[in-house]
């Protein structure tokens, strides 16, 4: 019975957090509780926590993981100084007469807001606020409608730059190394959160590119689901030069910011830390060249960053005595006996954790399966040959299918709280369907051409 306690600790974790408690002290308070029960029974050595301190310690001084509130605060100005929204506007009035060219406007606006705030929820419910009634106004089909916004949220699990993949990548990295360090190799290989950028960025642009294809496809096809928008330009023929330098002036500082913080990134001129202070920095000063910041918005976009960031750093330590106990009854050797007693070896053990991060992926957030999960499971994986940023880049989209998957779908009940009442939540469900299809092409994708993700961090590093 002591040896499937690491299990049943995981199956308490996984009951205690969908009776609705609080994700960081239930990752802690469980694991404290079975530490301490297992001392009582004799089980467990409580000397095992006197690593906690040195755990705790090196999650504040990790360097990597100072680009998270950087990148949060990125991300949040973008979104508060309605950055997004102006650069919506410019591209539905250049696009929007065009059949399906305000859904492809949608779809490209929220890979930009994806990309730089890397947060699920805020991306799916800016742009339901910003972009739904705009597209219902104008005779798009509900489902349609929906189903781009709520992909094109879910996005910031793969368009780089985001904090999930430098979380990702921060634990894949530790993964990686332990994987190595257990089979001998005194110097271990690396793998960086620049790298997981490289590995993500080919993916992720081909997932946008099959959104604007199935979008350009109903519009061709079934035109009265995406009409041609009626130019607020009317019949001024000046009106289509001031759109276009509107455009401009709305999608150029924006997405020269991105480009030159990926671009710094992949490049090898600046560590993902040190590019999201450039990222933040140029966010803010957008945001002052706009004439959109203001004290009161200063104080909203602080206080956001913070929140987010304390969220993010408190799970992180929860997870951390997690892990600690979770190993200190033996539950990576448990794991790794049964992956390597799977049939079908390495990619029957793929095959299994894919399936149980897609299931987790509808109770539990990114940040909860990248700092409980993966850690579990990439040193095995790893172990057994996977390479580590295919591997980051398959949960990745894993993870982005699940959140768009009815109906637990996190993507779909972000939405659902801002849609106006006559669109119904079975018009989401329906709405989203064509896009999980593309992701699950996505998935055989690599797993059928690796190199979609390996190819560019090998030309780069």
């Amino acid at each position: 019975m002591a040896e499937y306690l690491p299990l049943i600790m995981f199956a308490a974790v996984f009951v205690t957090l969908l009776a609705g408690y609080a994700v960081a002290p239930t990752l802690a308070g469980v694991a404290l509780l079975f530490a301490f029960g297992g001392a009582l029974f004799g089980v467990f050595d409580l000397g095992d926590l006197g690593f906690l301190p040195n755990r705790i310690f090196g999650i504040i001084t990790n360097q990597t993981l100072i680009a998270v509130p950087l990148f949060v605060l990125m991300g949040v100005t973008l979104q508060r100084t309605h950055i997004a929204e102006t650069l919506l506007n410019s591209l539905s009035t250049l696009l929007g007469s065009i059949r399906g060219g305000l859904g492809m406007a949608v779809t490209v606006v929220g890979m930009l807001m994806a990309a730089s705030t890397g947060i699920v929820g805020a991306t799916v419910v800016t742009m339901g606020l910003i972009s739904l009634p705009v597209m219902l106004r104008h005779g798009y089909d509900s489902k349609l409608a929906t189903g781009t916004i709520c992909a094109t949220g879910t996005l910031g699990q793969i368009i780089p730059p985001s904090i999930a993949l430098v979380l990702l990548g921060d634990v894949l990295s530790s993964a990686y190394q332990q994987a190595q360090l257990t089979q001998g190799v005194l110097s271990p290989k690396t793998v960086s959160v620049g790298d997981l950028f490289a590995g993500a960025l080919v993916p992720g642009l081909v997932l946008v590119v099959m959104y604007l294809v199935y979008i350009a496809a109903v519009a061709f096809f079934k035109p009265e689901r995406a009409p041609g928008a009626v130019r607020d330009t009317g019949d001024d023929p000046e009106g289509l030069p001031d759109a276009r330098r509107e455009l401009l002036l709305g999608l150029v500082p924006p997405l020269a910011l991105i480009v030159a913080v990926l671009g710094s990134i992949l490049g090898g001129y600046a560590t993902p830390t040190e590019a999201a202070g450039v990222g933040a920095a140029g966010a803010l000063i957008l945001g002052a060249a706009y004439r959109a910041l203001s004290v009161n918005v200063l104080r909203e976009i602080a206080l956001s960053t913070l929140k987010t960031t304390s969220m993010v750093f408190l799970i992180l330590v929860g997870a951390s005595v997690f892990s600690l106990v979770f190993r200190g009854y033996g539950g990576d050797e448990l794991v790794q006996g049964v992956f390597l007693d799977m049939p079908g070896g390495a990619w029957g053990a793929m095959v299994i954790v894919m399936v149980t991060i897609f299931l987790l992926g509808f109770v539990l957030d990114f940040i909860e399966i990248t700092y409980v999960v993966v850690p579990i499971v990439g040193p095995v994986l790893l172990s057994m040959g996977i390479d580590p940023i295919w591997l980051g880049v398959m949960i990745a989209v894993n993870l982005q299918t699940s959140f768009l998957t009815p109906p637990f779908g996190f993507s779909l009940f972000y939405l659902r709280g801002v849609t106006p009442p006559e669109v119904q939540t079975i018009d989401i469900y329906r709405g989203v369907a064509p896009f999980i299809v593309a992701q699950l092409c996505m998935l055989l994708l690599l797993v059928a051409v690796p190199q979609l993700a390996t190819w560019l961090p090998g030309v780069l590093y």
